[in-house]
């Protein structure tokens, strides 16, 4: 399969060094089947491992990969936004967003690409579609993903099957509106608030398979998530919805 386009992904990397080479591998597999694409591995100090100079050491010996240093970082939303502004200004089409560690598939990546040159302004890794999973996920986990769909849906108005996901990709243009835009988000509830603001865009759902890293979310990112939900539910219910 080979995509002539001029694509990206974005990747936060934090504390890899266990499943660097497995995860660089696969990574490699694909670029080297499509045939195209640049890598960007972005590192910050919520790293204390090894992962930094395993970045930096890809990047010297494969191109296709460039590593960020971004110290400045207070929270993961933070490697993500620095992810897209270097995309960005790097003229990329297509920028896609995933997770490091084989939490998601790079095997999926041609599916991103494929649904964004169909003409899709936007793609929406989903778990809860026929051929997308969840596995070594905690039942807490699983039903905080799930039912965070159900009220995101209830109550912002949307129609999408997975709403907490991270894979996902967008034209540039998307990205542009993106980073223009003040996120209000600063931990997991990010992906809930993309995907709401883009929900007018032209979309389309993926199935992905995810195995999350992590049994635990803190308090803190539940506390900002149910801010960010009120601050746009208010926001419906008196007719000022945002949308980009």
């Amino acid at each position: 399969m080979y995509f002539d386009s001029n694509w990206a992904a974005i990747i936060p990397m934090a504390n890899e060094e266990k499943d660097f080479a497995d995860f660089i591998g696969e990574v490699t597999k694909v670029l080297n089947s499509l045939g195209s694409g640049k890598i960007y591995l972005v590192v910050d100090n919520a790293s204390i491992d090894q992962t930094l100079e395993l970045c930096q050491q890809q990047s010297t010996s494969d191109n296709r990969f460039c590593t960020i240093w971004a110290p400045e970082n207070k929270n993961v939303v933070d490697a993500y936004v620095r992810g897209y502004k270097e995309a960005y200004a790097n003229g990329h089409d297509f920028i896609i967003e995933m997770d490091a560690g084989l939490s998601h598939d790079p095997r999926a990546l041609p599916m991103f690409l494929r649904v964004l040159n169909e003409g899709n302004e936007c793609a929406f890794g989903s778990r809860f579609i026929n051929g997308g999973s969840m596995s070594d996920s905690p039942f807490f986990r699983r039903m905080l993903s799930k039912t965070g769909t159900i009220l995101s849906n209830v109550l912002l108005g949307t129609r999408m099957y997975d709403m907490t996901s991270g894979f996902q990709g967008f034209h540039a243009s998307v990205v542009k509106e993106l980073l223009d835009y003040q996120l209000l988000s600063k931990a997991h509830f990010y992906q809930t608030e993309v995907r709401y603001l883009l929900r007018k865009k032209r979309f389309a759902e993926i199935p992905i398979h995810y195995k999350a890293p992590s049994p635990s979310v803190s308090q803190r990112a539940i506390r900002n998530s149910i801010e960010v939900l009120l601050h746009y539910v208010l926001l419906r219910f008196t007719f000022n919805s945002k949308s980009l």
